[in-house]
């Protein structure tokens, strides 16, 4: 069985049935076969998942699917971002090499694990969950956060579930490569944590958080100040990374009174902090560099993996296929499939306002 077979494709319709035969349509009309599919539909599809992979089982011949649900989906060479969409793509990998599971149930595969791509739910806590998975199956995790404002959070993985996490696992057999791309630009200088005071930050570098945050926006180009205070947000560089890597939080509320700040993580004492704002400009950046490194790494690749932030793709180009012509402008032809989440995973971080891509 060949393994460097992918075929992807998109399909805008409101029905899930009909959009899941088009998308069989037009993955047959680009070859046969395939040993598991990658589905994602937009939270504007009427009627979840359930129906979407029932037809794409039976149209393509590919039994065993895993996906979920974002405010926008890619495939192919194309995104759409809040119309309802499905995208899907179908690899064709040996049979002892991959396994999907269900909630942290990571055991049971042969010769070790090399990556598990992970769905996860956000109405319950799931950081305590990734990490557990992280560690009892040794792989490295990537993926992203189901993303919808409607009530179908469904998760695939062989059958539809929600709540948890689920995905597939990848054995040694299955290299993939991973980076992540920001989407945000700092304002000024790294600074340390000196003190917290009942979940704010109350200290940074002697000064208060807000003195900080208007020194450093004094040094701005923006003269839009509604726009610049609307892309403001904190930059947590990570521990032990020697790439320069952080994750990017939001500000919760500005004490004025205090000076005291507080973000959307729980910090202490010690740990570094800096100002960002999100920049179009600086993401496009970084996204086409990081697309042509990956390549570089590995230039066989056959297929990709995107998972991109919901604050992204229009909210941040001037559209979501903006986005994806970076990427292919670094790939090629290589098919593509991804959606758009409320949290982006590589590793064992959950990031915000970034993309990840994975190349098989």
């Amino acid at each position: 069985m060949a393994t460097d077979r992918f075929r992807a494709a998109l399909a805008v319709d409101d029905d899930p049935a009909r959009a899941a035969a088009r998308l069989a349509e037009d993955l047959a009309a680009q070859g046969e076969g395939g040993s598991i599919g990658f589905v994602y539909a937009t939270d504007r599809l009427e009627g979840g998942l359930a129906p979407v992979i029932a037809t794409l089982a039976q149209r393509t011949g590919v039994a065993r699917w895993v996906g979920t649900i974002g405010f926008g989906v890619i495939g192919g060479e194309k995104a759409v971002f809040d119309r309802p969409a499905v995208a899907a793509m179908i690899a064709t990998w040996p049979e002892d090499q991959f396994k999907l599971f269900d909630r942290e149930d990571a055991q049971g595969f042969a010769g070790g694990l090399a990556t598990a791509i992970v769905h996860v739910d956000p109405r319950q806590p799931y950081e305590d969950s990734l990490l557990r998975l992280a560690e009892s199956s040794g792989a490295y995790l990537l993926g992203g956060v189901t993303a919808s404002r409607t009530r179908s959070f469904d998760r695939v993985a062989g059958g539809v579930a929600e709540g948890g996490l689920s995905g597939l696992l990848l054995g040694p057999g299955i290299e993939a490569a991973v980076g992540v791309s920001q989407g945000c630009s700092a304002l000024g200088p790294v600074r340390t944590i000196e003190s917290v005071e009942n979940g704010l930050i109350a200290k940074l570098d002697g000064e208060t958080p807000l003195h900080a945050l208007l020194e450093d926006l004094s040094h701005s180009q923006e003269t839009d100040a509604r726009k610049l205070l609307l892309s403001l947000h904190v930059g947590l560089p990570a521990s032990n990374s020697d790439t320069g890597d952080y994750v990017v939080r939001n500000i919760l509320g500005i004490d004025a009174e205090s000076g005291r700040i507080g973000i959307a993580e729980h910090v202490e004492p010690g740990q570094k902090l800096f100002f960002c704002r999100r920049d179009r400009t600086a993401a496009a950046k970084d996204l086409s560099a990081m697309a042509h490194r990956l390549r570089k790494r590995k230039p066989a690749a056959r297929g990709a993996l995107y998972v991109s932030c919901c604050a992204r793709g229009p909210n941040l180009f001037d559209s979501a296929d903006e986005e994806v012509d970076l990427i292919r402008s670094a790939l090629g032809e290589v098919p593509l499939v991804g959606f758009y989440a409320n949290g982006e995973i590589a590793g064992d971080r959950i990031y915000g306002y970034t993309g990840v891509l994975a190349l098989f």
